[in-house]
């Protein structure tokens, strides 16, 4: 990352990310935090989120971490307050939470479907709209949203209420798009195909896994790093006449009309 953009690329802006205490969220706090970006974690599981961005700090990156379920409303507005008073600038905005545990379709009840939209689909309106004010006092910003490619273009079993929030994802990143650009707002996404994280591992067994990486035309899994990368483009000056648009990143996994792996 630091060979392609400047080691200040981002440096003086304000950053939040979601869901930033593992995983793909992690590496999308290292990446920006690596560019001199001032970082914010905003996590339901405080502790954890404290102790990555306690990580980061002591590499002398400026990332900071505050506590946030992305099901209620109120607490998405404190946060991206907090975090825009801390700054007094807000100007990327990372929408990567999900909540999708493996259900049966028969067995998913309202209690799930509803928390399943309500951190998937509904958290980003939630939070673009939170960091309008801030935003329009810089002139601009970019929201960023992490979709997937489950929904938009391919279901999994055990996976149809994830699917539907992020078909709906999907749609929310083009019409805000088309209702933000006025205001030099861009929105974009990133559908990660299948990235070795912790919560990739319980969708099934090592044998399971590697037979996926076989089937991808690139040879291997995606990194946590890959889709990383993938957002700091979107938010970077290289992106800056790109909106409403979702950046697959899957390592040609879609490309086969067929696939016997998957």
């Amino acid at each position: 990352m630091s060979a392609t953009y400047a080691a200040d690329a981002f440096a003086g802006q304000a950053v939040l990310v979601t869901g930033g205490a593992q995983g793909i969220g992690l590496a999308i706090v290292s990446a920006f935090a690596r560019l001199g970006a001032e970082v914010t974690i905003a996590d339901v599981q405080l502790p954890q989120a404290q102790a990555a961005a306690q990580a980061l700090r002591d590499e002398g990156l400026s990332v900071q971490a505050l506590a946030c379920d992305l099901a209620e409303p109120g607490q998405i507005a404190e946060g991206v307050t907090a975090v825009g008073e801390r700054h007094q600038r807000l100007d990327v905005v990372i929408h990567n939470a999900a909540y999708f545990p493996l259900t049966p379709f028969a067995a998913i009840d309202a209690a799930l479907l509803q928390r399943t939209l309500s951190v998937n689909l509904m958290a980003p309106f939630f939070l673009a709209q939170a960091a309008l004010p801030w935003m329009r006092r810089r002139g601009g910003g970019c929201l960023l949203v992490t979709s997937s490619v489950t929904g938009p273009r391919v279901a999994y079993p055990g996976l149809a209420h994830y699917a539907a929030s992020k078909a709906g994802v999907n749609g929310f990143i083009r019409a805000a798009a088309l209702e933000l650009a006025a205001e030099n707002i861009r929105v974009n996404g990133v559908e990660p195909g299948m990235i070795r994280t912790p919560a990739m591992a319980n969708l099934g067994d090592a044998q399971v896994n590697q037979a996926i990486a076989a089937s991808v035309p690139l040879g291997r899994l995606g990194e946590p790093e890959d889709i990383a990368a993938a957002m700091v483009f979107l938010a970077s000056p290289a992106a800056a006449y790109i909106t409403g648009q979702t950046l697959v990143v899957d390592g040609g996994a879609l490309l086969p009309e067929t696939n016997s792996q998957v």
